[in-house]
């Protein structure tokens, strides 16, 4: 793979701390990006933290990319660089279990990129197994994001709720495949369940983002939704919570939201759990107290996606956690 084709990071100020500490670059960036996802890094085991703070601090970066690139051409750039950061991580782990296995110095194999997440992910790479396809198939679905984009900037990203579900599966949920994978699980019952988690996670983003997204004038309501009660977008960007309609497609939207959560709390019914999420796997699955205390919060609200309750980090979210992980339930 050819070098210097393009440095869609040159002008980032990436510090040497954040180079020689990745992991904690990687912590510092989640925590800055993501509170509720640091929240939860507790609950992982203590050698595994540094790995999940790396997955995490991917996710946010991919997520990130549209609104910190000038150009859809930078985006795509960027989306490049991880695919090759990634595909490098990959080598260099298997050149090092290869030339460990016949007894050969690894120090002078070679390196991921220098950049602090692609340095973290290598480690956690080099520790357990984190399946390529999932990693590829985040990048996947931002890309599919910036085809959106090139065609019309003011088009809703996703036309249908199915849409919708297929981009979550690709992003949410397969984060928390990744998280399942960090923790050695195999279960046909935690996927399922996840798949749904996800489904509900991004969809209670994309609410509490309405307002955001609004102000660039992005529509992240479904146009289904949006149409089936009068919802024009236009007018969402100008008047945000006055828009006629706009109450209803959000309580309709976090109907989904909220179904998809009620979905995967159910499978822990299955399989004698009684619906408690086994110890080993609430880290995972305590993703879904946030996404309940929105959803909570939204209703006092009335819907209204603009109001401050639901914007806010909320100073019960840290007991709520931890009242999570001791009942075993989100």
């Amino acid at each position: 793979m050819a070098r210097g084709k393009s440095k869609p990071y040159s002008n980032l100020n990436l510090t040497s701390i954040g180079l020689t500490n990745p992991n904690a670059y990687c912590a510092d960036f989640v925590r800055k990006h993501d509170y509720e996802s640091f929240l939860l890094a507790p609950f992982y085991p203590k050698s595994l933290q540094g790995a999940y703070f790396a997955i995490k601090a991917f996710s946010v970066e991919l997520a990130m990319v549209q609104d910190n690139v000038s150009n859809v051409a930078l985006g795509k750039m960027r989306m490049q660089f991880w695919r090759e950061a990634l595909k490098d991580c990959a080598e260099v782990c298997i050149t090092h279990k290869r030339s460990k296995s016949i007894g050969l110095n690894v120090t002078e194999q070679g390196k991921p990129p220098r950049h602090p997440i692609a340095l973290a992910l290598h480690e956690a790479m080099q520790r357990v197994h984190l399946p390529l396809y999932h990693f590829k198939r985040l990048i996947d679905a931002r890309v599919c994001l910036f085809h959106a984009l090139d065609t019309e900037l003011h088009t809703p990203t996703h036309l249908t709720i199915d849409s919708l579900t297929s981009h979550a599966e690709s992003t949410s949920s397969t984060v928390l495949y990744l998280l399942l994978s960090l923790l050695s699980i195999s279960s046909s019952t935690m996927s399922h369940a996840a798949s749904h988690l996800g489904c509900a996670q991004t969809i209670s983003t994309l609410i509490r983002a309405l307002p955001f997204h609004a102000k660039h004038g992005r529509m992240v309501i479904p146009a289904e939704v949006t149409g089936k009660h009068g919802v024009r977008q236009e007018e969402v960007f100008r008047y945000g919570p006055q828009t006629q309609g706009i109450e209803d497609a959000v309580f309709e939207f976090a109907t989904v939201a909220n179904d998809h959560l009620m979905t995967a709390r159910e499978m822990f019914k299955k399989e004698g759990m009684g619906g408690k999420v086994p110890q080993e796997a609430r880290g995972v699955f305590l993703a879904g107290v946030p996404i309940a205390n929105m959803l909570g919060e939204l209703e006092k609200a009335n819907f209204n996606a603009f109001d401050g309750r639901v914007q806010g980090r909320g100073w019960k979210l840290p007991l709520l956690v931890w009242a999570g992980y001791y009942k075993g339930m989100f």
